[in-house]
């Protein structure tokens, strides 16, 4: 992908290792001025060359929960990637972006480790496939889509979310294995799931093993391992076994980028042991959020107040955890540059230490603190009020876990699609927000 001299100019504020950004400082500090901030600024460019990443896979499932935007999800429709949905408004979102919950592979899976009684009459009324995560949620659906679809119908199409016994991921609340994680059907449990697919004559696509954000070799190579040890067991024929997610980018400058014809070849392998049991193809779907999303996402916010401390100034913005819950969740790391109000670098200011924290009413509300909720500071350009901080790789658990806290309303979305902006999701009002309440 051809990057503009313009780009070349402002590059500084990104990760030598983000070539495909075509957005530049300068670009950014237009939008925010058209659109105010805080502001989500997200790349087309770059979720494009993750996908293209991926290729090697038979399906790219695009975990939505990352970056669920309609119109970022119409972006990957039109580049062949499919759908994973954890709730029932992201089927609903699926949808509504033109996903359909049939073909081969489907278009929409439905993930969790329950299903209530509103998401299932949508799941049965549409025959989207589920992912199970737990027995009862398997019986639940056996038991009911008999009677919807009427027994000459055939069965309902499931997968099962199997925890192997471990698990891996940066931090307690992104591991999904092991048994400190809720996720799953414990591997010990998987005779009693067959038993209720057989039962319900439901038809059992596939196995799907997720075991966390983070990606080690060593690990995954166990975890390829007890998927083929479990499909052999399992005395039941599938089409196809799914790698999960959890594949990592470097949000520090340094970070390793994942090798992907790597991560590829441990899961090629495993299903070709897999292929040789079953005696047919079997398909691999790899189940990707972060990886496609995360570096395309930019969140700029302004200074409103420096806030002077013995140890170090506290910028003060108007971004606040209830825009970015990720430092304050689970003290992630996200890098930060200091920008003119146009958009050029603050040339000439001294290195300063400076703690970066939001408008909220809450002590927490600190984008610069380490896991343990212990505040932190960078070493950036004296910050001014007016200035533009640039939050980096902040596209993947960003806006889509934004709240309404403070009553405050959610932010403008803008999507660059090969340098044309577009507004994806206008700024909330208040009103809007008032309206549920007053409007009963």
């Amino acid at each position: 992908m051809t990057v503009s001299a313009h780009h070349h100019e402002h590059r500084s504020f990104r990760s030598s290792q983000d070539l495909a950004m075509s957005i530049d400082s300068r670009q950014f500090a237009s939008l925010a001025q058209q659109y105010g901030t805080p502001l989500w600024v997200y790349d087309a460019d770059v979720i494009r060359d993750r996908i293209a990443q991926l290729r090697r896979f038979d399906a790219i499932r695009y975990a939505q929960k990352a970056c669920s935007n309609v119109h970022i999800l119409k972006l990957m429709r039109e580049e062949g990637v499919l759908v994973d949905a954890v709730s029932g408004g992201e089927i609903e979102r699926s949808f509504a972006a033109g996903f359909s919950p049939d073909g081969e592979p489907e278009g929409v899976v439905f993930t969790a480790d329950l299903i209530d009684l509103p998401t299932l009459a949508t799941v049965l009324k549409h025959r989207v496939t589920v992912n199970a995560g737990s027995l009862d949620m398997l019986e639940r659906i056996g038991k009911h889509a008999g009677q919807h679809a009427g027994e000459q119908s055939p069965g309902h199409r499931v997968w099962l979310r199997i925890n192997p016994g471990f698990g891996h991921g940066h931090s307690n609340k992104t591991n999904t294995g092991g048994p400190q994680s809720k996720h799953g059907i414990w591997i010990g449990d998987v005779p009693r799931a067959i038993e209720i697919v057989r039962q319900y004559g439901l038809k059992l696509v596939g196995i799907h093993m997720h075991i966390g954000s983070g990606v080690d070799y060593g690990h995954l190579s166990q975890v390829c391992d007890a998927m083929v040890d479990l499909v052999t067991s399992l005395d039941h024929d599938i089409d196809a076994i799914s790698a999960g997610g959890g594949l990592s980018v470097p949000y520090r400058d340094g970070e390793s980028r994942i090798d992907v014809e790597h991560y590829f070849s441990l899961w090629d392998a495993a299903r070709k042991r897999i292929e040789q049991h079953l005696g047919h193809a079997v398909r691999i779907e790899i189940e990707p959020g972060r990886f496609l999303v995360a570096e395309a996402g930019t969140l700029v916010a302004q200074v409103q107040s420096i806030n002077r401390r013995p140890k170090h100034d506290f910028a003060l913005i108007d971004a606040g955890f209830n825009d970015l819950m990720r430092p304050a969740m689970y003290g992630s790391y996200h890098g930060v540059t200091v920008h003119t109000p146009d958009g050029a670098a603050p040339v000439g200011r001294p290195l300063a230490d400076v703690a970066i924290a939001g408008p909220l009413c809450e002590s927490g509300d600190v984008f610069t603190q380490d896991a343990g909720g212990v505040v932190t500071h960078r070493q950036l350009p004296q910050p001014q009020i007016g200035d533009l901080l640039y939050f980096q790789n902040a596209g993947a658990y960003g806006s889509s876990m934004s709240s309404n806290y403070n009553s405050r309303p959610l932010a403008a979305e803008v999507l660059v699609d090969r340098g044309a902006p577009r507004l994806i999701r206008r700024r909330q009002t208040i009103a809007e927000l008032l309206a549920l309440e007053l409007d009963v």
